[in-house]
């Protein structure tokens, strides 16, 4: 007999069935005992009248074959009369770290990552990830669906993708490597292949000495390039197209695990868009806020999402216009105002999650860009290469994957959206 998910029950009342998965709770009421099962996709309760049940505890995952029947009163409205009940694998422990089967998990934080496959038995963490998989699978799709193709690029490189210390250093053989900062030099490289247009959900790398709510040393990035644009606006068009992709397909796939969070789902129409000097001002002159020079820190960040917000009422903000100095090698000038490049950041809710930009396409100003930033042409030899042989205007940005879950959920650490977190602390389990 083939095992049915809690979830699809309903579907077989007064069948019999076989449902797996572990025990949440067990209540002895003397001759008949009533068990809690969860799977993947729910709970129901199972109604044992052996002495089987006496030998159950919580967390042992277990095999039951039994009857469905309708019972109003109880989580799902139906449970099973088990015919039998087998334990697959019995929990050995004393005690448990904490109890799973809360509406939330009574630990700090540290204490649920140090148990993280325990404390994903929980619904409300367990839908963290239900809805990163449906971020991760819309982004997918819409971006095939817009002939950009899918890449894999190497994790392992020779020399930093945008220069400075912030690397992590690995041994390769008899020389050093390091881990990649983001697939950049290899996204654009897959435009001017003739690939054109390309994404690629993969990790990233970041030696930063941060220990904030906001960082992490290790993250998915949601990357995204394409050729022959005109400028940094047609980038910003197609990320709005891909959020109101993005936050329709939530609302039809994950309405109960978004109610957990009491997430409200923003809905866009068009995402306004500030340059960053004026941001700055409004800054100054609404909040007398200072702001570092050619950029926006994060106080400022909240603060100008909140003037948005209450002006626009929109929860994104594109901030467009940073300074070359702020801007990596491969930023292109803007026409009218060399000091400033076709960039962009896109701020959620006062949190930046998207970082992008117009690239230089010219083999002979990037050559001169890479030696402006004090760098060495000669370590991207490979790179510049591709720019000999009719590289188009290109461009294109990266989406934390999970600065905006958490953003989306309104978690307050970005560790909480992270399945294994890899900071200055953590690098277990």
């Amino acid at each position: 007999m083939s095992r049915v998910l809690v979830r699809q029950l309903k579907n077989h009342l007064g069948q019999s069935v076989v449902v797996k998965g572990w025990i949440a709770k067990v209540r002895d009421l003397g001759g008949i005992k009533f068990i809690l099962l969860r799977d993947l996709s729910g709970l129901v309760q199972v109604v044992v009248e052996s002495e089987t049940a006496c030998e159950l505890k919580t967390e042992a995952a277990v095999c039951v074959e039994g009857a469905v029947a309708e019972a109003p009163n109880v989580i799902g409205g139906v449970e099973i009369h088990a015919r039998s009940l087998a334990v697959v694998s019995q929990a050995d422990y004393e005690l448990l770290p904490f109890e799973v089967n809360r509406d939330t998990i009574p630990a700090g934080l540290d204490t649920v990552l140090n148990h993280r496959m325990l404390s994903l038995r929980n619904e409300r963490v367990r839908a963290v990830f239900k809805i990163q998989h449906q971020i991760v699978s819309a982004f997918r799709e819409f971006f095939s669906a817009n002939h950009f193709t899918e890449i894999q690029t190497p994790k392992l490189v020779a020399s930093g993708t945008e220069g400075g210390t912030e690397l992590f250093a690995v041994e390769y053989f008899n020389r050093k490597a390091y881990l990649a900062q983001s697939p950049q030099l290899y996204k654009q490289m897959m435009v001017g292949s003739g690939l054109e247009r390309v994404y690629e959900v993969g990790h990233a790398y970041r030696a930063e000495l941060h220990d904030t709510v906001r960082h992490m040393n290790e993250y998915v990035s949601l990357d995204v390039e394409m050729g022959f644009i005109e400028d940094e606006n047609d980038l910003m068009a197609i990320e709005t197209e891909f959020l109101k992709s993005l936050f329709s397909r939530l609302r039809q796939q994950c309405g109960e695990a978004l109610a957990l969070f009491g997430a409200e789902l923003p809905v866009i129409d068009a995402v306004p868009r500030l340059e960053l000097e004026e941001a700055r001002r409004i800054l100054l002159r609404r909040y007398e806020k200072q702001s570092p020079p050619g950029n926006l820190d994060p106080e400022g960040e909240r603060l100008i999402s909140d003037h948005v917000k209450k002006e626009a009422g929109s929860d994104f903000v594109f901030i467009t216009k940073y300074p070359v100095a702020k801007r990596p090698f491969y930023a292109m000038p803007d026409k009218q105002k060399s000091e400033l490049t076709n960039s962009f950041d896109l701020l959620y809710r006062g949190l930046e999650i998207t970082t992008g930009g117009q690239r230089i396409h010219s083999y002979q100003a990037l050559k001169e860009n890479i030696a402006r930033f004090g760098l060495n042409p000669e370590s991207f030899g490979y790179y510049l290469d591709c720019f000999k042989y009719g590289m188009p205007p290109h461009g294109g940005f990266a989406i934390g994957l999970e600065r905006l879950t958490m953003k989306i959920l309104g978690l307050a650490n970005i560790r909480e959206a992270t399945l294994l977190p890899r900071d200055r602390a953590r690098l277990e389990p």
